[in-house]
């Protein structure tokens, strides 16, 4: 019996690299503020911490300045990225321009579906209405099945990556009083707008909604 594999299996896919992974542990140290905006990275400090050596930590770093988190500066290291009002009224501009286009395009093609697991998501958003990080997680789902949906993955990915320079500011946002109320609230008008198939009035939606979030975040 012939035991090798044939030539038309698939091939096994790679473990995920060490460098990946470390990259998702800063990262998500990073959101949850662990590592403080401007604070500076000890290399050697973490290196010891995940028992690795400092090649993969570097690739880790360089993955996390390209997503604008983390700020090489020359002979001093990395730093956690400070972000400034400037930076967030340009990503927010961004979000509100790719994200109220996904919105149309929903509104406008999606399947009833479609429009039905947006609901459920947003039924979620609802009940957890009093537990921040569970709305902070249920709300970027809402989003970002949004724009899966909307089905352009250069957007998804523009998208993803603002997102994560958005979250350096999150501790300010939707915090401050009364916001959690408010940003409900857009999202209802927001899915009526999509089960009334009206994309203008989606878009339009959409974008008070990333227009009060500016206004709470700065």
């Amino acid at each position: 019996m012939d035991t090798q594999t044939p030539a038309h299996a698939a091939p096994s896919l790679a473990p995920r690299a060490l460098y990946e992974e470390v990259a998702e542990l800063l990262r998500q140290r990073i959101f949850r503020r662990e590592l403080e905006p401007g604070s500076w990275v000890d290399e050697l400090k973490i290196a010891e911490e995940y028992g690795i050596s400092r090649t993969p930590l570097r690739e880790a770093l360089k993955v996390l300045a390209a997503e604008g988190l983390v700020t090489m500066k020359v002979r001093r290291g990395a730093y956690v990225t400070e972000v400034s009002e400037k930076d967030l009224r340009d990503v927010y501009h961004l979000l509100s321009l790719l994200e109220s286009d996904a919105g149309g395009e929903v509104a406008a093609h999606g399947s009833d579906a479609a429009i039905a697991e947006l609901a459920a998501l947003h039924d979620e958003l609802e009940a957890a209405h009093h537990e921040r990080d569970r709305f902070f997680a249920v709300n970027e789902r809402f989003h970002l099945r949004l724009l899966e949906l909307a089905d352009n993955r250069w957007r998804l990915q523009m998208v993803s990556d603002l997102r994560k320079v958005m979250k350096l500011n999150r501790h300010h946002s939707l915090f401050k009083a009364g916001r959690i109320e408010e940003s409900l609230a857009e999202h209802r008008a927001i899915l009526a707008a999509l089960r009334a198939r009206d994309p203008a009035l989606t878009v339009q939606r959409m974008k008070e909604h990333f227009a009060s979030g500016l206004e709470a975040a700065t």
